[in-house]
């Protein structure tokens, strides 16, 4: 009996001891914002949006923070700040977090990056490597923008223009989308368009600024009845312009601009609040994605128009036009062009041949 006793003893204080071994881990994410504000109505706060929630339905401590510059060095030193104080996830929106990433994911092998638009490289892009402490998501704009340029064609517009932010490789792919949906649409539902090359333009930055309004709203005035806004903040500065001028509208971008102001009849959306969610959903399951770079595209319902009633408001452009040709794309009847190059012989194929200014705006050299 006392040998029952003493193995009854020594199982409970091994069991103790097991207990006392685990270790939970106390997450801290921060989310670093690219150019622009927490407040952006788009790529920042999509994805600081998805951050939040993830945070707060799990009970987990998260912040953001705004570097000081767009630099490599404001980016890194951002970086080791937020690490120094405690943060152990890292999520970071934006193409220009790449080289940043590429050395902290050695200089911190601990903790855990989440990088949004691209892929750790060096400077000179001679050397690609991701860790596996890092995980990267690319989204496959260039479908988003061919539904919203095949979209407002079908609507019947008929004269069209894009400005995008920064030229930077999303928004390339934004804008090379959007013409070929556009001359898509045109071509396959014999319609004649205007998309001017002048009408397409790159404003440098990401920025509400009294410069973007007085550049659309001369756009507006010269004819253009809808331009596509890829360029986060700006969005609102195009926005203003064709809310003081009748029958002019904006296509958004990223998230669902709707509520932004009443001339947005469409955005040209990333599902970047779930694609974020997702991730940090695997890494406290377990099941981080560690090394790996994840591509969202219309296939896995990542990026689309889109189609609650309050933000589908298309003049004669059907939800089951819309689903019609999304399906396409979907299943890869329609192979929508990434590229300069793959612009011009999509457009050979099915658009324009002759919009040669045009596809070379699409990506300046």
């Amino acid at each position: 009996m006392k040998k029952i006793l003493a193995l009854l003893i020594l199982s409970v204080f091994s069991l103790v001891l097991v207990a006392c071994g685990e270790q939970t881990t106390e997450w801290n994410i921060v989310m670093l914002t690219d150019v622009g504000t927490i407040t952006d109505k788009s790529f920042n706060q999509g994805t600081w949006e998805g951050v939040k929630a993830f945070a707060e339905d799990n009970d987990i401590t998260h912040s953001y923070f705004r570097p000081n510059a767009a630099t490599h060095a404001s980016y890194l030193e951002s970086i080791d700040m937020v690490v120094a104080n405690g943060a152990n996830v890292v999520v970071t929106p934006g193409f220009l977090f790449e080289t940043a990433i590429y050395e902290a994911q050695s200089r911190y092998p601990d903790v855990y990056f989440i990088l949004i638009d691209g892929e750790p490289h060096t400077p000179d892009y001679s050397t690609f490597r991701t860790d596996d402490n890092v995980v990267n998501i690319l989204f496959q704009e260039e479908q988003s923008g061919f539904l919203a340029g095949y979209a407002a064609v079908a609507d019947g517009f008929t004269n069209l223009g894009y400005m995008g932010g920064m030229e930077v490789p999303a928004v390339q792919k934004f804008g090379i989308g959007y013409v070929a949906g556009a001359y898509y649409a045109a071509n396959a539902l014999s319609k004649t368009i205007t998309f001017d090359a002048s009408r397409y333009e790159y404003l440098g930055d990401f920025d509400n600024k009294p410069e973007h309004t007085t550049k659309a709203a001369s756009w507006y005035n010269a004819g253009v009845e809808l331009i596509f806004v890829a360029a986060g903040g700006a969005g609102n500065a195009v926005m203003a312009a064709a809310e003081a001028t009748s029958g002019k509208f904006v296509i958004g971008v990223d998230v669902d601009q709707a509520g932004e102001s009443d001339t947005v009849i469409s955005s040209a959306m990333k599902e970047l609040a779930i694609a974020v969610r997702q991730e940090l959903q695997a890494l406290i399951d377990g099941n981080w994605n560690g090394g790996q770079t994840l591509r969202k595209s219309a296939a896995n319902d990542s990026v689309g128009l889109p189609t609650a009633q309050a933000s589908w408001r298309f003049r004669t452009f059907t939800q089951a036009q819309y689903e019609t040709v999304l399906g396409k794309v979907k299943d890869g009847t329609i192979t929508v062009p990434q590229t300069k190059a793959e612009l011009t012989a999509f457009l050979a194929a099915n658009g324009n041949p002759s919009a040669a200014a045009l596809v070379n705006k699409t990506v300046t050299e």
